[in-house]
């Protein structure tokens, strides 16, 4: 194995080439970083990330940040150009002040009340996600900068700069039936002129009846499934964009909006997608849409069970392939089972498949419960007396992971 060079004395920008460096991370030549060509991200995170992590790093461990000054692309511009951070250092937003960071995503863990200024910080795009936060984040923003934030979306309040586009994945339950998640007062963020919303095509909904607190509002995109589309009837929008949903129901015609010069539905439920095809076509006749406009994949109801149902969706391509097998191989099982003894089988078939696969963390685990969720409420297993709980006692039975 090569040796590791120690870049600590190099001037900032002048380490461009792929090798093994020695970091002075968060001591002196704490941690050895594997530069590979053609790789722009660097990750940071504790022992428990494993491989995942580029660095491992505590998560209340001091970092010194400057460490990363020597590096450049090839190119000339700052590297790395992402960082995924897993931690409570925020000395990252002042280290940026000096050396602009074009992507940073933030995952931070800490269980108290910490106030945070960021308002000189230059990070392109910032993420923070809040799933481990059990505290309270409050922050200032600074001004036209692209923020997302990830989780649960009462644990952070912000002050300062608007953002120029605000990306929000709220935490959702996953069962469908549930009342629709009302988004919180969100401050100064309110008055972004560009949003996304993010949620799943199937389950708990979002509820749209909030964006009359978005009085700047102009550009609109939504991923998946949302309630109380009558609330966009008085939104001033100059583009929509609505993709993955199953639900349509009580969308404003496009005419509601006079300004619309965007338009895109992708993936969307058939029906209602036959009827914004019509309403795209009549709208051209009366005035040209200057931006793109187009409605396409439309899809039947039973699609959206049979491609966006299962709970699979966020894992990597080849975990997912071997998840879906294993489901549908259950599932199949399952709908042709003549006792409870055969859905056990079934489902502890089902459970044994994920041993020994690498990459079941936390969310992963999360998943597969899901799934077996999902196998306990199939008729054919109501019917032979199988409950959820029984269902569940079965997965733990088997599972090593």
């Amino acid at each position: 194995m090569s040796e590791s060079i120690d870049v600590s004395g190099r001037p900032a920008g002048s380490v461009s080439d792929a090798g093994r460096y020695l970091l002075n991370l968060t001591g002196p030549g704490s941690h050895v970083l594997v530069k590979e060509a053609g790789r722009g991200n660097v990750i940071i995170g504790p022992a428990s990330l494993g491989t995942k992590a580029d660095l491992h790093v505590a998560p209340d461990e001091a970092i010194n940040w400057s460490a990363f000054d020597p590096f450049a692309t090839p190119a000339g511009p700052a590297w790395p150009r992402h960082i995924d951070y897993y931690g409570n250092d925020s000395g990252f937003l002042g280290w940026s002040e000096q050396r602009g960071i074009e992507q940073f995503c933030w995952a931070p863990a800490f269980a108290d009340a910490r106030s945070i200024d960021a308002g000189a910080a230059n990070i392109r795009t910032l993420e923070v996600r809040l799933d481990g936060v059990s505290g309270h984040l409050g922050m200032t923003l600074p001004e036209g900068s692209t923020l997302s934030l990830v989780g649960d979306l009462s644990r952070i309040a912000v002050a300062g700069g608007v953002p120029a586009a605000l990306s929000l994945h709220p935490a959702l339950g996953r069962r469908p039936g549930q009342p629709a998640y009302a988004l919180p007062g969100l401050g100064p963020l309110q008055n972004v002129p560009s949003l996304w919303l993010y949620g799943g095509p199937l389950g708990q909904t979002i509820s749209l009846r909030g964006i009359d607190r978005f009085p700047a509002l102009e550009n609109l995109a939504l991923w998946g499934g949302f309630s109380d589309w009558e609330a966009l009837a008085g939104a001033n929008l100059k583009g929509l964009e609505i993709r993955f949903c199953a639900d349509l129901q009580g969308l404003p015609a496009l005419d509601s909006w006079p300004r619309l010069d965007r338009f895109i539905a992708y993936n969307v439920d058939d029906a209602a997608g036959k009827q914004l095809k019509a309403q795209l076509k009549a709208r051209g006749k009366v005035r040209a849409w200057s931006d793109y406009a187009a409605v396409t994949k439309l899809r039947a109801p039973a699609w959206w069970q049979s491609e966006y149902g299962r709970p699979f969706a966020g894992w990597n391509s080849r975990m997912a392939k071997a998840a879906n097998t294993a489901y549908d191989a259950a599932r199949n099982a399952l709908e042709s089972a003549g006792s409870a003894e055969a859905a056990k089988a079934a489902i502890t078939a089902f459970a044994r498949r994920f041993n020994g696969m690498k990459g079941i963390e936390t969310t992963a685990r999360e998943d597969i419960a899901e799934a077996v969720w999902q196998f306990s409420q199939l008729a054919r297993v109501v019917r032979l007396g199988v409950t959820e709980a029984q269902a569940q006692q079965w997965l733990d039975e088997v599972r090593e992971f």
